[in-house]
């Protein structure tokens, strides 16, 4: 039996604060036709599953948390109760496509079974079909979640973004490294005096980030129709950028992908603060990044390893070159002040503390209004090629994020082949114009790749990857 760490736990504990959101998360695969039988398709599932040990266990809960949930195999595990079969009413297109994702997304699994259900979706315009996965936040992280869906395709080799990422290259560590005695005694104290001194810089490093991370939380955001409470029901809407386009502005401007990325966000919430009537402000848009602190010797274990920075997405700037700089700026600011390390001490403290007390405070505190983030935007890099299920091409993927704490929209982002995807999840009632957020973001991309065809060459950076 496997114990749920803090972390995991806490989007349970989430969940439960509000009746009306769901913690999970999920991924669409659009396929070229002919979609399979569904008796076909639970077939293929069947074989695949097995390699999954979290599609076949349950929670197991105990009063008062007084221990932490364990995941336990369930004895009547029964795969037709995940597997569902729907069709969108034509003509198929992404309105029909994007409203069933909504409506299967804002319904809340089931925790007297395991976590997860998927669904055939037939209907799609010019013969394609589609697979959505869903899977409760508690399970995975995003980064542990597209390797699980990685399972299900016939990619058994499957390469990804995701051993590239920057948790990813560096094994995981903990406390000093204290070398072998060698023959100088000297030589040997003097690595143990750096090890040492390592590890107060980093512990310094740590705290610094907590600290910012803790002010940046009290401090409440200006009032937007971004922020406050939700509705049960939901909005989908997704944009699509080429990735080349991404690499062609990160390398003319010296910044990342995920820098460009986050601009053309920035852009998109912009035109939508605006559209509404509302005066975008220095501090209208702080934003949750979650970090990866997973290690490569860990992408495949099924649980959350995430930090996050708050960095204040520049809304409040009109030129999408000023903005693409700003964010790269505060990106870089958030990575040096120590923030992600700082949320990973948090976390590292809360896994020491006795879970009751840990699981009463989270509870506590995503009960409380919350003001100081108004934004969620997450990246998880996905396959280099385009893969397969069951035989078909898998077109485009397109991620679901979830919302909950008061956030009434958020992105997630990510990257298959050469195309780049931003799914867009909003509350039903209070952003009914997400498809202007999802053109924004188009539009932020495109006014990008023209600025960087007028750059001069070699203006570029060593910032950029």
């Amino acid at each position: 039996m496997e114990q749920l760490t803090a972390l995991d736990a806490g989007f349970l504990e989430v969940e439960d604060s509000d009746p009306h959101v769901s913690l999970a998360v999920g991924g669409v695969s659009i396929l070229e036709g002919p979609a399979p039988s569904f008796d076909e398709f639970t077939a293929a599932f069947a074989d695949r599953v097995t390699s999954i040990p979290r599609c076949r266990q349950v929670l197991r809960t105990y009063p008062l948390d007084l221990r932490p949930p364990e995941w336990v195999d369930d004895a009547h595990f029964d795969l037709s109760r995940h597997l569902h079969h729907v069709a969108v009413p034509r003509p198929g297109g992404d309105a029909e496509l994007f409203e069933m994702i909504a409506t299967l997304m804002e319904r809340r699994l089931d925790r007297e079974r395991p976590l997860w259900d998927c669904w055939l979706i037939e209907g799609l315009s010019g013969d394609r079909w589609a697979v959505l996965t869903k899977i409760h936040h508690c399970i995975a992280d995003g980064i542990a979640t597209a390797q699980m869906l990685a399972k299900f395709s016939d990619n058994d080799d499957n390469d990804s973004f995701a051993t590239q990422i920057h948790g990813s290259r560096r094994p995981a560590r903990t406390g000093i490294d204290v070398p072998k005695p060698g023959r100088n005694p000297l030589e040997w104290f003097g690595a143990v005096a750096r090890g040492a001194l390592g590890a107060a810089n980093a512990a310094e490093h740590a705290a610094l980030g907590m600290a910012e991370l803790t002010a940046n939380l009290l401090h409440p955001a200006p009032w937007s129709s971004l922020n406050g409470p939700v509705t049960s029901m939901r909005r989908y809407c997704a944009a699509r950028v080429r990735l080349a386009d991404l690499k062609k502005v990160s390398r003319a401007f010296g910044v990342t992908v995920n820098d460009v990325a986050l601009a053309a966000i920035t852009s998109g919430y912009r035109q939508v603060l605006l559209d509404r009537g509302e005066q975008p402000g220095r501090n209208s848009l702080r934003t949750l990044v979650p970090v990866s602190l997973r290690a490569s010797n860990r992408l495949d274990v099924t649980d959350n390893e995430v930090s996050a920075m708050l960095p204040l997405l520049p809304v409040d700037e009109g030129d999408p070159v000023e903005q693409l700089h700003l964010v790269h700026q505060r990106l870089t600011r958030a990575k040096d002040s120590g923030q992600s390390e700082g949320g990973n001490t948090v976390l590292s403290a809360a896994k020491l503390a006795p879970f009751a007390l840990s699981a009463w405070a989270i509870r506590l505190l995503s009960r409380l209004p919350q003001r100081a983030v108004v934004a969620l935007a997450t990246n998880v890099p996905g396959p280099r090629d385009h893969q397969t299920l069951m035989g078909r091409r898998v077109l485009e993927m397109l991620p679901i994020p979830p919302i909950a704490l008061q956030l009434r929209t958020g992105i997630a982002m990510v990257s298959y082949a050469d195309t780049f995807a931003f799914g867009i999840m909003a509350d039903f009632d209070t952003a009914p114009d997400i498809e202007k957020l999802a053109a924004g973001i188009e539009k932020g991309v495109a006014q990008l790749v023209q600025a960087s065809r007028a750059r001069p060459r070699g203006r570029g950076s060593a910032h950029s990857r």
